[in-house]
């Protein structure tokens, strides 16, 4: 199976995250996949902010889901980049994407969008909640389902049980909590398994070493930089 790299809210390390720009250049430096997160304006349309705040990535302040889309898109998120519409990186990229949402009223959302738009073999979705890849999976029949493991707590066996339980076909852990044992045992159970975020040579000689089937990571010189690492 091909090793993937994934640049992470585009490739944060080197452009504001979750903007155009960042997705763009995450295409042009070749990742297999954009990740990207997507929140619910006060108007309930889907954007992509990572925090529930946009205090830390824009020059604005409150919560997401207190902003009108008129006003997030009045405000700086970087480098002059306004907070995207998530149909607007559907337009302005053509690479796969894992999309992250993280209550059910963005999945159901975003389920609605990927049926509209016939995405299904574009888009995966990925949450920390398993309740809301199983309500995704529910309403988007063959919507390909990624757990992000936030904690190990439980054990191996325990987090190989959520995702399966889940329906989930991906794990998503931290690079630093990830085991050989861990990932053999969700390889076993018929998983894939990716780290995040990998963003040094050291980091992505042990994705390699662990048998990871991918990385996110922040930089586009990852990408380049795995096809030569084993």
């Amino acid at each position: 199976m091909t090793f993937l790299t994934i640049g992470h809210r585009g490739v944060m390390g080197v452009e504001p995250e979750n903007t155009l720009r960042s997705y763009l250049r995450a295409e042009r430096s070749g990742m297999d996949a954009i990740a990207l997160d997507l929140r619910l304006s006060k108007d309930g349309v889907l954007v992509a902010v990572h925090d529930p705040e946009v205090d830390r990535t824009t020059d604005g302040s409150g919560a997401v889901a207190d902003l009108t889309l008129a006003e997030l898109r009045g405000l700086d998120a970087g480098q002059g980049e306004r907070v995207p519409v998530f149909e607007e990186v559907l337009d302005a990229v053509r690479s796969p994407l894992q999309v992250s949402v993280e209550d059910r009223a963005a999945a159901g959302a975003l389920a609605e969008l990927v049926l509209r738009r016939d995405l299904v073999s574009r888009v995966e979705i990925a949450s920390a909640d398993e309740a809301v890849l199983a309500e995704a999976a529910r309403r988007v029949p063959g919507v390909r389902t990624a757990l992000f493991v936030k904690s190990l707590g439980g054990g191996t066996e325990a987090v190989v049980g959520r995702a399966l339980a889940a329906g989930a076909a991906t794990v998503a852990l931290d690079i630093h909590r990830i085991s050989l044992e861990g990932v053999e045992a969700a390889h076993a159970a018929g998983l894939r398994v990716t780290g995040l975020a990998v963003n040094t040579l050291d980091q992505l000689r042990l994705a390699r070493a662990l048998g990871l089937d991918g990385v996110t990571t922040d930089f586009p010189e990852i990408r380049s930089t795995g096809r030569f690492t084993a």
